[in-house]
């Protein structure tokens, strides 16, 4: 059992502040941008984004490299490694392979990508999607993508389900989005054109006890189903993945 440091002070001993590991934070700061780009990028642009030198992050890439969770090619781009997909795997684990099954049953049927979004502190990251097997045209939405919690679907379903106190511990500088407080009125989010220009998406709040807030969405170019339809189905997906956790 480590015993806690305590400044000098000249009344009662008082806890020290924590100390953080500057390395530890460039090394996360560097998954984050690798994740955020749809390329590979060299050691050059990576230092840049973190503002050090060269030499710095080519030090803190050797490390991420020897685990696995970067990679280096032949002409020394860096991109993710393999490594990470294995550690997400582990990311709310029971909620993932409840949901695998309805997720792709939803995708086929409606013909558009169906994927889980996560609340992340003032984010929204996508946990797990599907893409369906058979459509004219797919739209891409990878884990881990992530996009500001004011902004889409996704987004606006997962703020419907927040208590004023869960709001508030945001810290948002933006108010809350009008749209949250009609989901419970329509049994659904709808946005267009918010996170990726030409794109729809619609949304159902996902409420699974001891994860984050969450939500069950779909995203797509164009449809012969109704909003209202697409709600439905999402939102009786939802139950049945809420009921296989039980």
């Amino acid at each position: 059992m480590s015993i806690p440091e305590f400044a000098e002070t000249s009344g009662s001993p008082q806890p020290a502040p924590a100390a953080h590991s500057q390395t530890l934070s460039r090394g996360i700061r560097v998954l984050e941008i690798l994740a955020d780009t749809d390329k590979p990028m060299s050691i050059v642009e990576l230092a840049a984004a973190l503002d050090v030198h060269r030499s710095i992050a080519y030090r803190i890439l050797r490390t991420l490299e020897d685990h696995g969770l970067v990679v280096r090619d032949p002409a020394g781009l860096v991109r993710l490694g393999a490594r990470l997909a294995a550690l997400a795997r582990g990311v709310s684990r029971d909620l993932q392979a409840t949901a695998l099954p309805v997720l792709t049953r939803i995708a086929n049927e409606l013909g558009m990508t169906a994927f889980i979004a996560v609340l992340d502190q003032s984010e929204i990251v996508t946990l797990v999607s599907i893409e369906p097997r058979q459509a004219h045209a797919t739209v891409a939405q990878q884990p881990g993508t992530r996009h500001p919690l004011n902004r889409g679907a996704p987004g606006i379903a997962i703020q419907s389900g927040l208590g004023a106190a869960q709001w508030a511990a945001l810290g948002h500088a933006e108010t809350r989005r009008s749209e949250a407080r009609e989901v419970a009125d329509l049994g659904y989010a709808s946005s267009h054109d918010e996170v990726i220009p030409g794109l729809s998406s619609i949304a159902v709040p996902l409420v699974v006890p001891g994860e984050s807030p969450a939500s069950l969405a779909v995203v797509y170019i164009s449809s012969l189903h109704s909003p209202t339809d697409i709600g439905a189905a999402l939102t009786a997906a939802a139950r049945t993945i809420v009921a296989g956790l039980r």
